[in-house]
């Protein structure tokens, strides 16, 4: 049996997590043992806890707790912590998700003790270095041994940076001789896995939160490009408030708590806030959010991971980023990137919700069946230590 450690600290290290230990629960419990490290990157029980509890994510063995703090605190912190949990269970890998400070610090920490990397959601590329999320992928991706790649364009991103999928045609694997795969993306394992559950939540849900079942677009802002400055908080909030006017729609948002603590701070926000149309409830579970996507007409968002989950719930989706690391979801039609800009994001919305044009949702994202692959790939070429 080999054994792996698993670092996650976010909501959407939580989802993709999930599916692979279910995989390794259903299929492959006697061959890999998984110990989960959870660093506390997110510390709100609605983005931590009750993801753990909903997704059926085993117990986590230890907690960082580590918490808020600049990148330089996070990141340096967990290392520390990380590496003295490392030297005592003594992994045969680590397996890490996508670009977060949990995953750079546990990149950092396998690398110098030659520790082998595995990265989920290998690839992606906004290509923009000015956000940390870039920087933190490509030194994963560069100092991985096993890469898996959910689409297409990242295994042309990855071969645009010197990385082949077909380059290394032995069983050795190294940083300096890694293997790539073009998976599937385990996003779209947990959307297939979970979206027949959440009928039952349904009229509860709606009911407790006091908001629309229909005629609703569903929004979540996040990101400190579009929160920490009060102009563009403000611009975003001018172009909700525009459109439940123009469209007779309401908005959902769910507040994410870094959301939530700036609004509070901003009493000149309060006559949107106050708009009857525009329902702000708490942060949401990850079963709520896909019950949400489901009955939404429209999404917009800034979150990587709701992007997705609205293509995979063939939904028409407004990026408000001025650049996406999930483009092909921009060049099928069904997304548009909006930024923060008032009349962007209204013309955006009047473009989905006026138009005749029928949206088509292809198959981008593999067949639902990653976390398998990937866990077979893992038997494959880790080895024991």
């Amino acid at each position: 049996m080999i054994k792996i450690i698993t670092v996650i600290g976010a909501r959407p290290q939580f989802i993709k997590a999930a599916a692979i230990s279910r995989a390794i629960k259903n299929s492959f419990k006697n061959d890999i043992d998984e110990v989960l490290l959870h660093t506390g990157q997110h510390y709100d029980a609605n983005m931590s806890n009750v993801f753990f509890e909903e997704l059926e994510i085993p117990k986590e063995n230890y907690n960082l707790n580590i918490g808020s703090g600049s990148h330089a605190f996070q990141t340096g912190t967990m290392m520390m912590k990380i590496e003295e949990i490392v030297l005592t269970e003594k992994p045969d890998a680590i397996l890490l998700y996508g670009d977060t400070n949990s995953t750079l610090a546990a990149t950092l920490v396998a690398i110098k003790l030659h520790i082998p990397i595995i990265h989920v959601e290998a690839g992606v590329r906004s290509y923009n270095k000015s956000f940390p999320e870039e920087v933190n992928r490509l030194i994963c991706d560069h100092m991985s041994s096993l890469l898996f790649v959910p689409s297409d364009s990242g295994i042309t991103s990855l071969n645009n940076e010197g990385f082949k999928s077909d380059k290394n045609n032995n069983d050795l694997v190294s940083p300096d001789s890694p293997k790539v795969f073009r998976c599937g993306d385990i996003m779209y394992d947990n959307t297939l896995y979970f979206k027949g559950r959440v009928g039952k939540l349904k009229a509860d849900f709606f009911d407790r939160h006091n908001i629309p079942q229909q005629d609703y677009i569903l929004a979540t802002i996040h990101r400190p490009s579009n929160v920490d400055a009060y102009d563009t908080l403000e611009s975003i909030f001018k172009a909700f408030s525009s459109v439940v006017e123009k469209h007779n729609k309401s908005i959902i948002l769910p507040l994410h708590p870094r959301t939530k603590s700036i609004l509070e701070k901003h009493t000149g926000l309060k006559k949107y806030i106050d708009n009857k149309r525009i329902h702000i409830i708490p942060a949401v579970s990850f079963l709520e959010m896909i019950l949400l996507e489901k009955y939404a007409d429209l999404i917009i968002t800034d979150s990587g991971g709701v992007q997705k989950e609205a293509y995979f719930m063939d939904k028409p989706c407004l990026i408000m980023l001025e650049e996406t690391p999930w483009y092909e979801l921009v060049d099928t039609g069904s997304a548009l990137l909006v930024g923060n800009d008032t009349k962007k994001i209204a013309d955006g919305v009047a473009y989905f919700l006026d138009s005749k044009k029928e949206l088509v949702f292809p198959s981008l994202y593999g067949d639902g069946d990653a976390a398998s692959f990937i866990c077979e790939q893992i038997l494959k070429y880790i080895k024991k230590r």
